[in-house]
């Protein structure tokens, strides 16, 4: 089944090449479904990018889907055209008193920043509030999975003394939980970040299980709340060349970045990354979309 995105949204031209089945508002009236809805609060400051990478894995499931976009009213992005963002995004103000189904709230290059410090900690405040009673389970990503555990449960982030960049392997915690239903016992994944949370902390919060996890990069994906709140500290939804075109925006910025680790073949910046994560990227966000949103959704909100 497909997504339902915007007629006009440029990512439609990319996800149609790659076979991704996506449909448009006109088409979509025609189908006598009750679709998913699903709200994504784009932080990223290539927007475009992200929404093409999270379309791409939320369009692989048998499941239909309407996408829209949010954005922050307290902070204007710099990297995105204002037409772009007038004519696919909303403001909380404008979506406050309607339900969804599911709701992604991504990373942001703040993590340097204490959260109090951030332009618009009060208002994603406000959101993630809303979203524990608004939303049927919301997935947070990144920068915007540290800021849950922080806001949610009071775990806060530390600085790691480099950036943790690279390919990592995984291990799966616990299997009880239906979101890694189908993972081999040990898989990769990309990160890219400049913090981290304590392992320990999350293993000793009462409300918050630890689901999986990298000896190197730290706890990965976390549950609360019976699958209303999942936190992942990394990027499955990333592309194969995401971590390169990071890595030399660094050095073009004269940061002291080094190589992603596991990434480039025989740790060359000039051969071309293989993306080794996808086949678990579509099962995560599947899983997520079907036993957390579908399976637990009313078919009509109250």
């Amino acid at each position: 089944m497909p997504i339902k995105i915007p007629k006009r949204l440029p990512a439609r031209e990319i996800l149609e090449e790659e076979n991704i089945f996506i449909m448009d508002e006109d088409r979509a009236k025609t189908q006598d479904i009750r679709p998913l809805n699903i709200i994504i609060l784009n932080l990223m400051p290539e927007k475009e990018k992200t929404e093409a990478q999270l379309l791409r894995v939320l369009g692989n499931t048998p499941l239909q889907v309407n996408i829209s976009f949010l954005q922050t009213a307290t902070y204007q992005s710099r990297n995105t055209s204002q037409l772009h963002l007038d004519q696919f995004y909303t403001t909380f103000s404008d979506i406050r008193n309607r339900k969804y189904d599911g709701m992604i709230i991504t990373g942001a290059p703040v993590e340097l920043m204490s959260f109090e410090d951030v332009d618009y900690w009060e208002e994603l405040k406000e959101i993630m509030d809303w979203s524990a009673s608004n939303v049927t389970s919301t997935l947070h990503i990144c920068w915007g999975a540290q800021a849950a555990l922080y806001h949610h449960f009071g775990i806060g982030k530390f600085e790691l003394p480099k950036k943790c960049s690279g390919i990592f392997s995984h291990v799966v915690s616990d299997r009880s939980e239906k979101l890694l239903t189908g993972f081999d016992d040990i898989y990769l994944a990309p990160h890219s970040r400049y913090t981290d949370v304590e392992k320990a902390q999350v293993e000793n919060h009462p409300d918050v299980k630890l689901l999986s996890y990298s000896e190197e990069a730290g706890p990965f994906i976390m549950s609360a709340n019976n699958g209303r709140q999942i936190m992942i500290t990394g990027h499955l939804e990333y592309d194969a060349t995401t971590l390169s075109e990071e890595y030399k925006r660094d050095r073009e910025k004269g940061l002291d970045a080094h190589l992603p680790l596991y990434y480039f073949p025989d740790n060359n910046p000039n051969k071309q990354p293989l993306n080794r994560w996808r086949s678990h990227a579509h099962l995560l966000f599947s899983n997520w979309l079907n036993y957390y949103v579908y399976q637990q959704t009313p078919f009509e909100w109250q």
